[in-house]
C-alpha cells in the first residue's frame, strides 16, 4: 500500500515546545544586553558628573585669580583712585576757603618800582640792619665759611647729609660765593655763570653755608617767572643739596614763586615769625621789585656780557 494512502494522524506539537525548540536562549540575551546598556549609561553619567565637578572647581579657581590679579582688581583700583581724587579736590577747596577767611590785608606801602639787576650792590651804600645775618656777622663767620667752601672744592662728599653741597665745586664757583659773602655782605647780584645749572650750584653753596650757620631758621625763597624755570631750580637744588620734596613748602625749607609781590609778603611774614628769609632771583628776571631788595639777605644773577647764557632763551 502506498504511503499516501495511509490515513494516519500526525503528532501535534505544543506552543511551548515550538518556542523552546526554536530559540531557547533569546530572553536571557535581551536581558543581558539591557543590563549592559544600563551599565554603560551609568558609567557615562558618572564620567560626565566628574567632568562637571572638575569644571566647577576650575571656574572657582579662575574667579579667585581674577579677583586677585590686576585685571580683576582694576575696577577696585579705579574706584579707590576716584575716591582719592575726590578727597584731594575737597581738601584743596577747604584750603582755599580757609585762605579766603584769613585777614591778609597788606600794609600801606608805596607801589614798588621795578629795578634792573645789573651791577653788584655796594654794601657801603645799603642801610645797616639789626638782623643778625648782616655783613659784620659774616665777618665773624669768615673762617667757618672759608672752611666749608674749601671742603666743597677739595673734598666733595657726594653722599653727605641734606643741605650740604654734594656736587663738584670749582674755584670760580667759590670765588663768586666768597665775593657775595664778604664783599657784598650777603646782599647783591653776582655775574651769571652762563647757565642756570651753574648758577644753581653757586646758590646751593651759599645756601649750604647759611644753613650750617642758621640751621632750620633759614628759609630760601626762589623767584622765577615760569613753571619750567622753577621746575629746574627745584630739581637741581634737590640734586645739589640732597634735599627731598618734603623740604619744599610754604613756610619752611625752600619756597618757589612766580611773582615778586607774594614773595615779598612771604619774606615779611617769615621775618615777623623770627625766620631768616634768603631771596634768590633767577637770571631771567631782568627786573625785580624794589620791595625784594629791602631784606638783609638776597642774591640775584645778572647777565655777564663776556659769558652769555646758553639756556635762558628757550622759554
Amino acid at each position: 500500500m502506498p504511503p499516501e494512502d495511509l490515513n494516519l494522524p500526525m503528532p501535534m506539537m505544543s506552543d511551548s515546545a515550538r518556542g523552546s525548540s526554536g530559540n531557547p536562549s533569546r530572553p536571557a540575551d535581551v536581558d543581558q544586553l539591557v543590563r549592559q546598556g544600563l551599565r554603560d549609561l551609568e558609567s557615562q553619567r558618572q564620567n560626565l558628573l566628574r567632568e562637571i565637578d572638575q569644571l566647577e572647581r576650575r571656574k572657582e579657581r579662575l574667579a579667585v585669580e581674577m579677583r586677585t590679579s590686576f585685571a580683576g582688581s582694576s575696577q577696585e583700583i579705579a574706584v579707590r583712585v576716584q575716591g582719592f581724587k575726590d578727597y584731594l579736590v575737597g581738601s584743596l577747596q577747604d584750603l582755599v576757603t580757609a585762605a579766603e577767611e584769613l585777614n591778609l590785608a597788606p600794609r600801606a606801602e608805596p607801589a614798588p618800582m621795578p629795578v634792573a639787576l645789573v651791577a653788584p650792590v655796594n654794601p657801603e651804600t645799603t642801610e645797616p640792619s639789626d638782623v643778625p645775618f648782616a655783613a659784620q656777622r659774616f665777618a665773624q663767620q669768615r673762617d667757618r665759611i672759608h672752611s666749608l667752601l674749601d671742603q666743597y672744592r677739595t673734598r666733595p662728599d657726594y653722599y653727605g647729609p641734606p643741605w650740604q653741597l654734594r656736587r663738584t665745586f670749582e674755584p670760580i664757583h667759590a670765588e663768586r660765593a666768597l665775593n657775595w659773602f664778604f664783599t657784598q655782605g650777603g646782599r647783591g647780584s653776582i655775574k651769571s655763570m652762563g647757565s642756570r645749572l651753574q648758577n644753581v650750584l653757586v646758590a646751593s653753596a651759599t645756601i649750604s653755608c647759611l644753613h650750617a650757620i642758621y640751621n632750620q631758621r633759614l628759609c630760601v625763597l626762589i623767584l622765577a617767572t615760569t613753571p619750567e624755570r622753577l621746575g629746574e631750580w627745584r630739581r637741581w637744588l634737590q640734586d645739589c643739596l640732597g634735599i627731598a620734596r618734603a623740604d619744599f613748602g610754604t613756610d619752611r625749607g625752600v619756597m618757589l614763586f612766580e611773582a615778586s609781590e607774594p614773595m615779598a609778603q612771604r619774606a615779611e611774614r617769615l621775618l615777623d615769625s623770627g625766620r631768616i628769609p634768603f631771596l634768590i632771583m633767577d637770571e631771567a628776571e631782568e627786573k625785580v621789585s624794589l620791595a625784594l631788595l629791602q631784606y638783609p639777605l638776597w642774591l640775584g644773577f645778572s647777565p655777564d656780557p663776556q659769558n652769555p647764557s646758553t639756556d635762558y632763551d628757550y622759554y
